[in-house]
């Protein structure tokens, strides 16, 4: 792998080493439409607009979302990118989840 490959790799993980942008990477998923306006995180989060408005930069930074203005909201979709970063994660936690539901533990 070259440097520049694994820098961007390396992006991808930084930004989703939090778990507000991991919410918020969900919510796009399941946004009706494949997008969702910035003005909608706020309260599934549970965050200010300006923190929200910080993680929304750091993930399209990050090349895990696009965006597109519609009147004066910002509207948010999953890249390429994203979609293969939030298939990653899903991988990530299935076993973790499997292993803690036959633990008798709650995932």
């Amino acid at each position: 792998m070259d440097f520049d490959v694994a820098a961007e790799i390396a992006a991808s993980l930084g930004a989703l080493a939090d778990p507000v942008r991991l919410q918020m990477l969900d919510l796009i998923r399941r946004a009706k439409g494949g997008a969702i306006c910035a003005c909608a995180f706020t309260e599934p989060v549970n965050r200010s607009q300006p923190t929200v408005s910080h993680h929304l930069k750091v993930l399209l930074e990050a090349g895990l979302v696009s965006s597109e203005r519609r009147g004066r909201w910002i509207w948010y979709s999953l890249s390429e990118r994203g979609v293969a970063a939030l298939g990653a994660v899903d991988l990530a936690v299935s076993p973790a989840a499997s292993a803690q539901k036959h633990a008798g533990g709650h995932a």
